[in-house]
């Protein structure tokens, strides 16, 4: 992947005008279809196959007076008086037919009218009038619901010195909410720190530069998107808040990488390219791994939360894209402005002579700091398992608050306390009682009853007598008499756990109310629907957790070749996730710090908190995981010494704990600066990943794992070499690329040879295969390789042809080209060029499928060389005779040939002249003539 990085660095570098022109035309054009087809977002949510939904769906075709949204308009009489005096009457009857008029009203009720009344208080000073409206949430217009604030209004107006009239209920329980100056903060510390980090106004722009415009492609396409279907209010928020976060980190480590060489004098095209392979390696993985937890969210089963977690994973998707396109342009744009000033000649010469000792310079710290970064990692090392258990029980601590939060969708309560909706959800509860503010609605089908009002009387009382039922108000059959429902109110809130244990003490009631009336009951309403979302997220929890843990395990096994790390790196994420729950629980359940953080009301937090939270945050831990301890294994597989892993902790965390405290420190404050906003539905989450970003990078990656690692020495390392050989390669730190560089002019520049091979060895877990090899093929030339055993041969065979990756215990070490392209990195490309025919094996096939056939079908497909092995097993004459043949067509068409036989040199089947290949007993290979003279392997002609 380094490779495909590096050319689309290159492509970006040269083409840096045209890149930037490009996106901001798909900006414009994503900006005009949002223009065009939104329809706006979405707040209700619903989950089809819960017991409450289905309810819900059956009443809105049998009764659907009572299914559609509703509002709440509560009255409160002046002291002294009550809503049946003359003076209160006449305003709130003709509030009620006012309101009755605005568009989408099915009914209003009334405390004078005897068919609907609306509930009174005890002491008569109130009365809640319910707005039943005539479509679901989603479909009621902002202009009805202007209309009905306009009625309301001018209801209290009307009412009597002293009076007031609220509008509320559940179609204003929820909030649209919207970005502020406050985010803005969150950017301008972004900017700070990123001029501190990088030391350059123009680099700290680019971070910026990159996330908004990625943001704002993002957003314009998720507002376009709405067109296909509903979308909650909270996505576009959770995608800003990721998109600006992830935008601003992944292009700090582009940036950082890109002056590092800068400085190191690398030419600003060079450079580019390679910061965009080897930074951007780890951003792609970092980008992968946020994509798959979001989407990921999907395992829940509902609708809303899998459209959230799409749109946050397109928008964390356009940030990569842009981070490997638009970025190396404005870098390229920047030129030489972004190199670091070089020290004065003095202090250079000063300081080349204080660090003769070329091991010395490369682990000695230099500048505030490197000194600042190497005491920390001394400190943390030095009692590796002190500092491993004060984290563990440290981290441990602060996630027991975790076990007592409690999850709901939120209501009017938590909205802040001057808007309408939450003043009437407050004298509601003050009023009537708490459980007026979230009544159930419990529905059967009832057209085997000959006496429907009879019967629904007697399950109203029934049910009334339950424990934590405040009131039965209504019990009916509809106009048709084929469903019936009970209006039930608890006598707690919609979202405490009173109410839950009541819709499940109803619930297991069914069979009894099944077999005493013949009635199959349901209970339903905006409250009963809440507690099945947050039943069933609660449900989801664990399979999430598990393929968020099971992935974490298996994308840094395949990164870091090691079997330590990955758990290590797991049971980190999972402290800090547990932290965050922890705080957050202590925030919005037990209420510290709540008025300075702006909690309106301390209770459940939303019900898909845990679920974005885990998600999101494993993305972000993994990026700081795989950018920290990258770096250290980058300097532990180039150390030497019987210490090298101690040393590798030091230099590779020196080496990367600048840009991750920058990152972290960046994305820390842009989730705080949304943590004021008002929209608690986002509050909770923001706060949680602003502790769990603090929590991971400073507390877990750079204090456990230095620690593990140094409390593990070499066996952090380590990893069952089967294990090994089946994971595929990750090249995140571009280890692979820097060969291909080192390799670019060799074996000359501007060679065009069809295999050349310097030093080869090829290696298995008993010991050396075959080698070294020396051998230089050019195109349309023909090399025999003989040997004594089949696995000599075919190793060499195998790995030219680039068959040998990781696989089966075998690995190889020297200098190898196929077809220009360093081997065994360029593996995956080389196989697409080269063809390998088993001789052997099609000979056994049958008449008509000899390997002949076999060499002019793969020239056929497009093949570049023809590697034949197994020639030795070809009997026929005539056969062998076309073998021979077809080889030397091939030849001539200007493909290579190299051809394998155990034993006697295969010399029939290829022209004179053709070297050989000699694989002696030990597996050492020597380039000799058809007379066994040695020649060189710079002699190979065609």
């Amino acid at each position: 992947m380094s490779s495909a990085l590096y050319s689309l660095g290159r492509w970006a570098v040269r083409a840096r005008r045209l890149v930037l022109i490009g996106w901001i035309l798909v900006l414009g054009i994503a900006g005009g279809a949002a223009g065009l087809l939104q329809q706006g977002l979405d707040n209700e949510v619903t989950i089809p196959g819960t017991e409450s939904q289905l309810a819900l769906d059956q009443l809105s075709a049998t009764f659907p007076q009572v299914s559609g949204a509703s509002a709440q308009v509560i009255v409160v009489a002046p002291d002294g008086s009550d809503v049946f005096a003359d003076d209160v009457r006449s305003a709130v009857e003709d509030g009620v037919a006012a309101l009755g008029d605005v568009s989408q009203v099915a009914a209003v009720t009334s405390p004078y009218d005897d068919q609907m009344p609306a509930s009174v208080s005890d002491d008569d000073t109130a009365t809640l009038l319910t707005i039943q409206l005539d479509g679901d949430q989603g479909s009621i217009t902002d202009e009805t619901k202007d209309a009905l604030s306009e009625e309301a209004a001018a209801l209290d107006a009307a009412l009597p010195a002293g009076g007031e009239a609220h509008l509320g209920g559940q179609l204003f329980a929820q909030e649209f909410p919207e970005l502020s100056l406050v985010e803005g903060v969150g950017l301008l510390v972004a900017l700070v720190v990123l001029v501190m980090t990088l030391g350059s106004l123009v680099a700290a722009g680019l971070p910026l530069f990159n996330a908004l415009l990625g943001v704002g492609v993002s957003m314009a396409l998720l507002f376009a998107a709405t067109s296909l279907g509903p979308i909650s209010s909270t996505t576009p928020m959770l995608a800003v808040m990721l998109g600006l976060a992830v935008g601003i980190d992944y292009a700090l480590f582009i940036v950082s990488r890109h002056r590092e060489q800068l400085k190191d004098g690398l030419p600003v095209e060079e450079s580019v390219a390679r910061a965009t392979a080897t930074a951007g390696s780890a951003v792609v993985f970092a980008g992968l791994t946020v994509m798959i937890a979001l989407v990921g969210l999907s395992v829940a089963g509902i609708p809303f939360l899998s459209v959230m977690g799409v749109a946050a994973a397109v928008t964390v998707g356009v940030t990569v894209v842009v981070s490997l396109t638009l970025l190396p342009a404005v870098l390229a744009m920047a030129g030489e402005r972004l190199r670091p000033r070089q020290r004065s000649r003095a202090i250079s010469e000063e300081a080349d002579g204080e660090e003769a000792d070329a091991e010395a310079a490369a682990t000695r710290p230099h500048g505030v700091a490197d000194r600042f970064f190497a005491g920390w990692v001394r400190g943390v090392t030095r009692f590796p398992a002190v500092t491993v258990a004060l984290v563990v029980v440290g981290l441990g601590a602060l996630a027991v608050p975790a076990m007592n939060l409690r999850l709901a969708l939120p209501d009017a309560g938590v909205l802040e306390e001057d808007n309408s909706a939450r003043v009437t959800y407050d004298l509601v509860s003050e009023e009537f009682g708490d459980g007026f503010n979230g009544p159930l609605i419990i529905t059967g089908t009832i057209v085997t009853s000959n006496d429907p009002v009879t019967l629904m009387d007697d399950i109203g009382d029934e049910l009334a007598g339950l424990p934590g039922v405040a009131d039965v108000p209504l019990a009916t059959p509809n106009e048709s008499a084929d469903t019936g429902i009970v209006q039930v109110i608890p006598e707690s809130g919609p979202t405490s756990a009173e109410t839950e244990a009541l819709v499940h003490e109803i619930r297991s009631l069914h069979d009894h109310f099944l077999d005493t009336y013949g009635v199959d009951l349901a209970v339903t309403g905006s409250t009963a629907v809440g507690i099945d979302v947050s039943a069933k997220l609660g449900a989801a929890l664990l399979p999430f957790a598990l393929l968020v843990v099971g992935l974490s395990l298996v994308l840094l096994t395949m990164v870091f070749r090691s079997v330590a790390v990955p758990i290590k790196a797991t049971v980190g994420y999972l402290l800090s996730v547990g932290a965050a729950f922890g705080v957050i629980a202590l925030v919005f359940e037990n209420g510290y710090l709540a008025d300075l953080l702006g909690v309106t009301r301390t209770g459940p937090v939303i019900s898909f908190m845990p679920i974005v939270l885990m998600g999101v945050l494993f993305g972000l831990a993994m990026d700081y995981e795989v950018f920290l301890v990258s770096r250290i294994r980058e300097e532990y597989v180039h150390g030497r010494g019987r210490d090298r892993a101690r040393k590798a902790i030091g230099a590779g965390f020196r080496g990367a704990a600048g840009v991750v405290t920058a990152a972290a420190v960046i994305m820390t404050a842009v989730f705080v600066a949304f943590v004021p906003h008002g929209d608690m539905n986002l509050k909770p989450i923001a706060l949680g990943l602003a502790v769990g970003v603090f929590v991971d990078a400073f507390v877990v990656r750079m204090m456990l794992v230095p620690a593990v690692l140094a409390l593990l020495g070499e066996k952090a390392w380590w990893i069952p070499r089967k294990l090994d050989a089946v994971l595929p390669s990750f090249d995140v730190e571009g280890e692979g690329l820097a060969r291909e560089i080192a390799l670019a002019d060799w074996p000359e520049p501007g060679a065009d040879d069809a295999v050349a091979a310097e030093g080869l060895v090829i290696r298995s877990e008993a010991g050396v295969v075959a080698g070294p090899v020396n051998v230089r093929v050019p195109s349309g030339a023909a090399l025999l390789v003989r040997g004594d055993s089949a696995a000599q041969v075919g190793g060499v065979l195998l790995a030219i042809a680039g068959r040998i990756v990781r696989a089966g215990g075998i690995e190889l070490e020297g200098k190898l080209k196929t077809t220009g392209l360093a081997l065994p990195e360029r593996a995956a490309t080389v196989r697409g060029r080269v063809a390998v025919v088993d001789a052997g094996e099609i000979d056994d096939a049958g008449a008509g499928t000899g390997p002949g056939r076999a060499v002019r079908q793969a020239v056929r497909d497009g093949a570049r060389i023809v590697v034949v092995v197994g020639t030795e097993m070809v009997g026929d004459l005539a056969e062998r005779m076309e073998l021979a043949q077809v080889l030397a067509e091939t030849q001539r068409e200007d493909i290579a040939v190299v051809v394998g036989a155990v034993g006697a040199p295969a010399t029939d089947l290829a022209p004179a002249g053709t070297p050989v290949l000699d694989i002696g007993v030990t597996g050492a290979a020597g380039l000799v003539d058809r007379s066994g003279n040695e020649i060189s392997m710079w002699e190979v002609r065609r």
